[in-house]
């Protein structure tokens, strides 16, 4: 039976509308009747009490703000009258105890991926292009579109139809208006030519020269983790010759990431080629050898254990700590218990939940760790007049997500309630399984990014206001938060979790949906939206301050 209100934590003094609520209309919840003082819009919260100013709010049974003015009950939380406040954390030794899910219905699953010589299993198969600089860009924009094209990875056919048709319009004087963009399918294995190589990818980037030499060190760790990654089979790489990431220091930092890397890897330097053109035209012909060569590697059955699970979410609502990232939370909790990986990042949307992640976390070491990354984090982002209080977006604040604490403790959830296992800084390789913590930006790009450096195979990404965020490297795949956004914008959403919004579905259920889905993407039996439409974003984290 749907709701219209939820509280979420029992030490909560604040309500959730799940539906539109009026001015004066009158709720009731465990036999409190509220009556609203404005029109409250779903996703959004009212005031279970009279608030006086400087009087604590709680969320998520934590600190999420402080009331900047008295409050009467029943009115609406808003960026005027709550200001962002969370409580301080530090160590403290807890003998966390953890009640794994049930798991019966997947101990036995497996999944067909590629599997590679170092043990690892990757859920794709690509070949990738990487730039040591980006004076390579254009070349490697010109390689795209005649290889995308020739080997059946293009999927703008439709695009250039509809603007040759526009163009022959206006050369007979038509209206172009009656030009209708015709629908065609989005290229599928049916039109690859390599049957085996399910994409060719292509790192664009601004870095690699200019800027300062750690930006350059930075980049080489992480274009060496993508080269490394279990999802890429081959790599193709270009370099202009005089800039400060040299070809030889990502070699270098492969070498030391994976001593025994035996991928197909080529090198082509610009300023050592007779031309442009001679560069490009070997470039080609050399992947195409590799392509061909990796083409004979075949999806094998593999344990879930080899399975390593990205979470993130961008463009979040009001909705979004309470449907998609709590049901994430428990797939990845599913995961963990059968001996997989999870990645929980974006640390500026972890403000206000470090406590319960730190006691949480099995090591002290890492605890310390994770403590020294947030505080120098936070620390970078005020010294640059900013703060972390300063994350949500005019997007997230519209749709209910006042302060970042708000945010911060419903996206933690999507990490489950799993130990940590540990805390990776930026392009740190997870190693152990279960859940760990990565240190990147909230910024979507640059935390799937930094996600699919430290190992990720797949990425579940919870949207409550619609994003097309991919990944070149990682599946990604989109969770929406509620079903109108899915119905709106299902070009680009996977997964629904509106049915938890609706009552229909426990959040465990809406859980093992989203396992099995990624059970049924790592075969390659589905395909996630982003990667049919070739939504492969690729932003290095440069260690400025980004939120």
């Amino acid at each position: 039976m749907s709701q219209i209100i939820l509280k979420v934590h029992p030490k909560d003094n604040v309500i959730v509308a799940l539906k539109d609520l009026a001015k004066g209309q009158t709720v009731r919840y465990e036999g409190i009747e509220y009556v609203m003082q404005e029109d409250i819009a779903a996703k959004h919260k009212f005031f279970m009490h009279n608030m006086k100013q400087g009087d604590e709010i709680i969320m998520y049974g934590v600190l999420v703000g402080k009331a900047q003015m008295d409050i009467p009950q029943g009115a609406r939380m808003s960026t005027e009258n709550t200001k962002h406040a969370a409580e301080p954390y530090t160590y403290r030794k807890v003998n966390y105890e953890w009640k794994a899910p049930d798991v019966s219905k997947f101990k036995d699953r497996t999944f067909n991926g590629y599997h590679r010589a170092d043990g690892r299993v990757g859920t794709a198969n690509y070949w990738l292009f990487i730039p040591t600089v980006f004076c390579e860009n254009r070349n490697l924009d010109v390689i795209r579109e005649a290889m995308h094209n020739e080997l059946g990875y293009a999927v703008t056919d439709k695009y250039k139809r509809y603007t040759h048709q526009l163009l022959e319009a206006f050369k007979k004087g038509e209206d172009i208006e009656s030009v209708s963009l015709a629908p065609s399918g989005i290229a599928g294995n049916n039109d690859r030519f390599f049957k085996n190589v399910d994409g060719i990818k292509f790192l664009n980037h601004q870095g690699g020269c200019g800027g300062i030499r750690q930006d350059a060190a930075v980049l080489s760790k992480l274009l060496a983790a993508y080269a490394d990654h279990p999802n890429v089979g081959g790599i193709t790489v270009l370099s202009l010759g005089c800039q400060n990431l040299q070809t030889q220091d990502f070699l270098n930092d492969l070498k030391a990431l994976n001593p025994n890397f035996n991928k197909p890897l080529f090198v082509f330097e610009q300023q050592q080629s007779q031309s442009e053109e001679q560069l490009i035209a070997d470039a080609i012909r050399k992947s195409f050898e590799g392509l061909a060569e990796i083409n004979k590697i075949e999806r094998q059955p593999a344990t879930l254990d080899k399975l390593c699970l990205g979470v993130k979410c961008g463009g979040s609502d009001g909705f979004s700590g309470i449907s998609a990232n709590p049901a994430v939370g428990y797939a990845s909790d599913l995961l963990v218990a059968l001996g997989g990986k999870v990645l929980l990042a974006e640390f500026p949307e972890l403000c206000g939940a470090e406590q319960n992640l730190i006691d949480r976390t099995e090591d002290e070491n890492a605890a310390k760790k994770f403590i020294k990354l947030m505080s120098a984090y936070s620390d970078s982002a005020e010294k640059a007049g900013s703060g972390f209080h300063m994350n949500p977006s005019p997007g997230n604040i519209k749709d209910g997500l006042i302060t970042d604490a708000i945010k911060s403790n419903g996206a933690a959830l999507k990490g489950g309630t799993s130990p940590v296992v540990d805390v990776l800084d930026y392009t740190e390789i997870a190693k152990k399984p279960g859940l760990s913590l990565v240190c990147t930006p909230g910024n979507d790009v640059e935390a799937t990014t930094g996600k699919a450096a430290s190992g990720a195979t797949l990425i579940l990404f919870t949207t409550g206001l619609g994003t097309p965020t991919g990944n070149p490297v990682c599946p990604t795949i989109k969770v929406s938060t509620n079903s109108n956004l899915t119905k709106r914008m299902n070009d680009i959403i996977d997964i629904d979790c509106g049915p938890v919004i609706d009552g229909e579905k426990t959040l465990e259920q809406m859980g093992e949906d989203i396992l099995e889905y990624c059970i049924q993407a790592a075969s390659g039996i589905v395909i996630p939206k982003a990667v049919l439409l070739n939504q492969d974003d690729f932003i290095p984290w440069k260690r400025g301050v980004s939120l």
